[in-house]
């Protein structure tokens, strides 16, 4: 399974997302790789990913894509990610 972690630009805080997004989803015991990109960037990133995590603010800007679009309220909330990255691929 195939996971990106986006942010706005850079890749700061789509990084903290990918490392939490790793914590959460050994809470669910699942393997997964999972990288971090911008958004100018995530056709390419995410072009065989099953998920991609963003915020609020970025979803309209993802453009066309099969893979799952989870938003996330708080990057540093494990509970929240956990929650939904176990809806997204459980």
């Amino acid at each position: 399974m195939k996971i990106v972690a986006i942010c706005g630009a850079g890749i700061g805080t789509s990084e903290i997302l990918r490392v939490n997004a790793l914590r959460a989803l050994g809470r669910l015991d699942i393997d997964a790789e999972v990288s971090a990109s911008d958004v100018a960037s995530v056709a390419a990133a995410a072009a065989d990913a099953q998920v991609i995590l963003t915020s609020p603010e970025l979803v309209s800007r993802i453009g066309a894509t099969n893979a799952d679009v989870v938003v996330i309220e708080n990057y540093f909330d494990l509970d929240e990610i956990t929650a939904k990255l176990e809806i997204a691929v459980g």
